[in-house]
């Protein structure tokens, strides 16, 4: 195992040069004018399981985005592990709060700067150098292994759904192992055992039948936003609790167990604050803000369109305002079941000058992964042999909605073994990736392999 690990140290170097290839293609998914770029991208990561030893590679089409599927099976009698990752990016906007060209990989203090490199072409890159560098050294793995990389991970998975659901005897395995999360902190070896689901919905509030002069009409009809921001300041109380009736009824609670490694993980919420630039934090009264973000669901106003926003000055009434709004949920929560509780209480509280119209966009469950499972005590025990410390176990507060669906229809335990970190701009201008927890997960992949075949 120790010439494995050599393998990956001394190879570094020629890591790095081909990963900024990879962040050079700008695969965003959400725009259509990028479905070029996403097929250049299912093309590279093809071309790269081909080369690090996968037996069978293809890329396989769906009714959006191409899915690259790799595998290897060639330890009879040993466990099979499917890795999960996107090629897929967020969109670069806005562009001007750029250091250097999003497109353009930059390593600066230690750190490759592009658009994905922590999310999440970084990520499982990591894996695809650690598979490689058991073909280089040992000429085989440790136990079988198989890919499934999408280009549909920023807009919902939709496809990959559809395609786990018509491909179970295809991506058949033992454990997921998916690298698409955080470390705790810098240097802190980390699995995330807990992940928040999502109900988004898009509401759209519309008054006159067209825009309005505001001086020939404005006093005599509902504003669509202004009334829309009376709606959405309605949606929360004065202690910071959602105001939907039965929101909190199956909300899980934390067990005394898990207070107690919050507590030990000693947050200082005054550095949070800090680094987010903010004089004090906010949230639900009565919780720490490790619980809020973790264990509480919450309930945020993403964006609100509507009117004149130019330059310049147009005095208008818009005939209609909209808002996009999503709800984090926590484990017991159903997203379809919130949506329909969100609809009604919207409705319910608009005014009769406007009529509502709510949509909902896309939802995924919360997960929560059993810590005795051998494949959790495996990553835990292959990350701290890799940074040489105790391995930490956290919840997360994002959504990665097709964790539940891999866990229901492949009956697998999933593993989230993220490197990355919440403070490296994934989704904002500069993300960027520290390339020691680069090197650190390539040699943690490996490590994994052969810790589970045991």
């Amino acid at each position: 195992m120790q010439e494995v690990i050599n393998f990956i140290v001394n190879n570094q170097d020629s890591y790095i040069a081909e990963l900024k290839e990879f962040l050079r293609i700008p695969s965003i998914s959400t725009t259509p004018e990028n479905r070029g770029d996403i097929k250049l991208a299912a093309e590279f990561v093809a071309a790269k399981l081909k080369n690090a030893g996968m037996s069978r590679v293809e890329i396989m089409e769906t009714e959006g985005h191409p899915l690259v599927y790799g595998e290897w099976l060639g330890a009879p009698g040993k466990p099979t592990v499917l890795i999960y990752g996107h090629y897929d990016v967020q969109p670069v906007d806005p562009i001007e709060l750029w250091t250097d060209p999003p497109f353009e990989p930059v390593v600066r203090d230690g750190k490759i700067y592009a658009r994905g490199a922590t999310d999440d072409k970084g990520q499982i890159f990591m894996h695809i150098k650690s598979v490689e560098s058991f073909f280089k050294v040992e000429g085989s793995l440790p136990l079988n292994v198989k890919f499934i990389i999408e280009g549909e991970e920023e807009i919902g998975s939709h496809n990959l759904e559809v395609f786990i659901s018509n491909n179970t005897e295809l991506l058949k395995c033992n454990a997921v192992l998916i690298s698409d999360t955080a470390l705790y902190d810098e240097g802190v070896p980390t699995l995330t055992y807990g992940l928040r689901g999502l109900a988004y919905m898009e509401v759209e509030v519309t008054g006159p039948n067209r825009d309005l002069h505001s001086g020939t009409f404005g006093g005599t009809v509902g504003n669509p936003i202004n009334v829309l921001a009376m709606m959405i300041a309605k949606l929360h109380d004065k202690n910071g609790r959602v105001t939907i009736p039965h929101f909190y009824d199956e909300v899980l609670k934390l067990t005394k167990k898990e207070i107690i490694n919050i507590k030990n993980l000693k947050l200082s919420e005054k550095k949070y604050a800090k680094e987010l630039g903010v004089a004090e934090l906010e949230g639900e009264k009565g919780f720490s803000t490790l619980e809020r973000i973790w264990a509480r669901p919450t309930l945020d106003c993403n964006g609100i369109i509507g009117g004149f926003t130019g330059k310049g000055a147009k005095t208008v009434i818009p005939s209609k305002a909209s808002a996009k709004i999503s709800m984090r949920l926590v484990p017991n929560q159903d997203p379809n079941k919130i949506a329909k509780l969100f609809a009604k209480h919207i409705k319910a509280i608009a005014p009769k000058s406007v009529k509502v119209n709510v949509t909902n966009l896309h939802g995924g469950l919360p997960a929560l992964t059993p810590l005795e499972d051998k494949a959790t005590v495996a990553a835990a025990s292959a990350l701290e042999k890799a940074f040489g410390k105790k391995t930490v176990f956290i919840r997360e507060g994002g959504s990665i909605p097709i964790v539940t669906e891999f866990s229901k229809k492949l009956k697998a335990q999933v593993v989230l073994m993220g490197l990355g970190l919440n403070t490296e701009n994934l989704h904002s201008p500069n993300e960027h990736f520290n390339l020691n927890h680069f090197k650190l997960g390539i040699i943690s992949s490996a490590y994994f392999l052969k810790e589970y075949s045991l």
